[in-house]
């Protein structure tokens, strides 16, 4: 396991983003050197979790719940067949492109040690938007990508540090319950009825997530 490339996005103008200022940072190339990753701040305030990389829409994306986003190398592999077309590291706005994990396949709360000092939490999964879909110029990509359910993860930062392409990425917690990161997509777009597992995952998960999850059950449970 580990890190084939970690990718960071300048701030473009584009007519297609969700952002009312009309720019975005999901563009994102591979970079050849260490890059510095750590807590952003509350969402709102706080960007990316890597220095150098743009986060434009702060309402809907960064902060420390979402500093990091990750995807599998295979999963972009895969799409590329689908699609018919090459599909460069970091073209799905990820800041990390991994090979030998089942990024999707994760668990909410998993942690992953990358390189010697940087370790991460997941805690959601990535939610597409008309952006995503204009960035990559295919029709339907939204309904196209949630019926896969192969969304790759957002990342928390629990221990800053520098990490670079080759870095080796470790799992050194995989939590006790069953709440993937696919489950976790799948309760929020097509299968709504599995909001309550959710809560399986406990404090680990996005505080947002967490909090439509038990609104959900709260029904059930009265």
């Amino acid at each position: 396991m580990r890190l084939l490339s970690v990718n960071l996005g300048r701030v473009q103008a584009v007519p297609y983003t969700d952002n009312p200022e009309g720019v975005t940072g999901i563009d994102k190339r591979p970079v050849d050197r260490p890059v510095r990753v750590a807590a952003p701040g509350p969402k709102g305030v706080g960007g990316s979790g890597l220095a150098g990389d743009a986060v434009c829409h702060t309402r809907h994306h960064g902060g420390d719940d979402q500093a990091v986003y990750a995807m599998a190398r295979e999963d972009l592999d895969a799409w590329e067949r689908e699609l018919g077309r090459p599909l460069a590291n970091g073209c799905f706005g990820e800041n990390l492109t991994t090979s030998g994990i089942d990024v999707s396949g994760a668990l909410i709360g998993e942690r992953w040690r990358i390189g010697r000092q940087v370790l991460l939490e997941i805690t959601s999964p990535r939610i597409p938007c008309r952006t995503f879909q204009s960035h990559l110029d295919e029709r339907g990509w939204v309904r196209r990508f949630t019926r896969q359910a192969a969304p790759g993860a957002y990342l928390r930062v629990l221990e800053p540090g520098e990490i670079r392409a080759g870095d080796p990425v470790e799992i050194v917690h995989r939590p006790a319950h069953e709440v993937t990161v696919s489950l976790a997509f799948r309760a929020r777009t097509t299968q709504t009825a599995l909001l309550p597992r959710l809560l399986q995952a406990g404090d680990a998960l996005h505080p947002e997530w967490l909090a439509k999850a038990r609104k959900y059950a709260a029904p059930q449970d009265a």
